[in-house]
């Protein structure tokens, strides 16, 4: 498969797979387009490998948690930019939920739940420690039970 084939058959799905990891569209779009950026000078190496679009997937997720590294501080503003996204998909209360917790629980999560990853792959494609990922799991989910709107959406 050709690198612009690979791009257009599966370029959506690795959109989606970066908005979940980062949250909002425009960063996702940002990851993907720097990963595919990395991936297309090995092309030739990549495509031969087992499954390209899981090599593609591994690179967004370092890609992500560099990002999150050199931006551990919040950029906080007085007013909402003009021209905001809006996503015309509707993703319901849980994908509000996760957007608030912290990227590494969220990474986290979202590999294990959504890409149904064991924790040793997680562990690898995130560079932590495999009690590390477990520990950020323990945390997010703690974090999801106890916050007032899941409470409530139990009680019903």
């Amino acid at each position: 498969m050709e690198f612009e084939d690979f791009v257009r058959t599966r370029g959506s799905a690795l959109l989606r797979y970066g908005y979940v990891l980062t949250g909002n569209a425009e960063d996702a779009a940002d990851l993907v387009q720097e990963a595919l950026l990395k991936v297309s000078d090995t092309w030739s190496r990549v495509r031969n490998k087992d499954s390209p679009e899981a090599y593609v997937r591994t690179t967004m997720a370092r890609q992500h948690i560099s990002w999150w590294r050199r931006r551990r501080k919040e950029h906080v503003i007085d007013e909402v930019p003009e021209g905001a996204h809006h996503d015309t998909h509707t993703f319901g209360e849980l994908w509000k939920e996760l957007a608030t917790l912290p990227r590494r629980q969220r990474a986290v999560l979202v590999l294990r739940y959504y890409e149904d990853l064991p924790d040793d792959e997680i562990a690898a494609i995130l560079g932590i420690s495999r009690g590390t990922v477990r520990s950020q799991a323990f945390r997010a989910l703690a974090t999801l039970r106890i916050r007032p709107a899941v409470l409530e959406r139990g009680r019903t």
